[in-house]
């Protein structure tokens, strides 16, 4: 899925927890959003950086910015990034780091474990199929279906357009 799809669906969610908690404890939206985004952020930010940079200079045209991501002595950053952005032990662990050292559930981080959870079915073999057993087990689920296919994006934004429709009405109700 898309990072901006990512993002509105983790703030989604946080807004959602929210109002089922009653308030028996808050997730920040803005923080979940991020937390979101932040496996395809982790993955493909260097190779993108590195792709711009490629760019500019004129350095390596071919491997660098003109593909899907950036090979450094035929070493595929992105691919080798994603496997540990994308898995639910690495995320499980960090989550659990987290709640130790700061004494309580960071909550947020449900958006790491949502957009690996999204990614899932919506990545095919052929496209970054997710590795979400990693470092365990290799295993990726066969089934995905490419998130880039027009029907896909039209249901997911379609979705979205009413989850966040119900957002700003909820809001508005609870002004007046």
């Amino acid at each position: 899925m898309d990072i901006f799809a990512h993002t509105l669906w983790a703030n989604a969610g946080a807004r959602g927890a929210n109002k089922v908690s009653k308030g028996k404890f808050r997730i920040s939206p803005l923080w979940t959003g991020f937390w979101g985004v932040f496996p395809d952020f982790f993955a493909f930010t260097v190779p993108f950086i590195v792709g711009i940079y490629n760019l500019i200079t004129k350095v390596d045209y071919e491997s660098g910015f003109g593909r899907h991501h950036v090979e450094v002595g035929g070493f595929d950053i992105a691919a080798y990034l994603y496997q540990f952005s994308h898995s639910i032990v690495i995320w499980a662990f960090t989550f659990l780091a987290a709640w130790f050292f700061s004494k309580r559930p960071r909550y947020e981080l449900l958006g790491w474990a949502l957009h690996i959870l999204i990614d899932i079915p919506s990545h095919s073999l052929a496209f970054y199929p997710t590795p979400f057993l990693f470092p365990i087990s290799d295993y990726r689920f066969p089934y995905g279906v490419q998130w880039s296919n027009m029907w896909y994006m039209i249901i997911n934004y379609s979705l979205l357009a009413v989850v966040w429709i119900g957002i700003v009405f909820r809001k508005r109700k609870i002004r007046k």
